[in-house]
């Protein structure tokens, strides 16, 4: 570890030559040092033994910036947290370092930080299923009834054409857990539901020990 001004003042030539080797043996170790050397120039690299952090001199020789750290004890050059990541003009593409809590919530940010929030919150969104908002549309859950002697069970499939909405029962039949296999066309003055697709089944109730053909359906196709 050497520091010099890395100026060779006029002297005897044995002093000179001294000078010259403490002057080399400074480049050769990078200026390294506890401390900033004394004398400075701009774009001069400088090793901080402190902190185990290599240093370049700004161009107007006013301040120190930080080019890496390096892990004395693995023997390794370690990125510094907040490295921006920048093109050929200097302008930011990317940050190696983290980003706010905020930023990853929102999901706007367009920085790239490995992987930039707005990608994560794109993943997220693919990746999820879709909830239409249409009624009786698949992903969509109704409270049916099935007029049929068969007994459901949970998990079971049924057609669509099969299903009624359960507000049209005026009805106990079903309720009651008799067989009845005749659907209603109007109930209470309300039209009839008509389903379509094949949904099945997520629920099934007792009535005094048969299971009801009135139950919570989802549509799967």
């Amino acid at each position: 570890m050497s520091q010099h001004d890395l100026d060779i003042a006029n002297q005897t030539a044995s002093a000179a030559r001294s000078d010259i080797n403490n002057a080399l043996q400074a480049l050769g170790s990078t200026n390294s040092g506890a401390s900033a050397p004394a004398t400075t120039y701009a774009n001069m690299l400088w090793y901080d033994t402190t902190a185990n952090i290599l240093k370049i001199r700004a161009e107007a020789n006013d301040a120190w910036i930080s080019i890496g750290y390096f892990d004395q004890s693995a023997d390794a050059f370690r990125i510094l947290d907040d490295t921006q990541i920048t093109n050929t003009s200097g302008t930011q593409t990317g940050l190696l370092g983290d980003q706010s809590t905020a930023t990853w919530e929102a999901g706007t940010g367009t920085t790239e930080s490995l992987v930039s929030p707005a990608k994560v919150k794109s993943a997220i969104e693919a990746l999820a299923p879709s909830q239409s908002t249409d009624a009786y549309a698949v992903g969509t859950y109704a409270h049916v009834g099935r007029y049929s002697t068969v007994v459901h069970n949970i998990g079971d499939t049924v057609a669509g054409s099969e299903l009624f909405s359960s507000e049209l029962y005026s009805s106990n039949d079903l309720r009651s857990g008799t067989t009845s296999a005749t659907a209603p066309a109007t109930a209470e003055g309300q039209a009839q539901t008509s389903f379509t697709g094949t949904w099945r089944w997520m629920s099934a109730g007792n009535q005094a020990g048969t299971r009801s053909r009135l139950g919570l359906a989802v549509r799967i196709s």
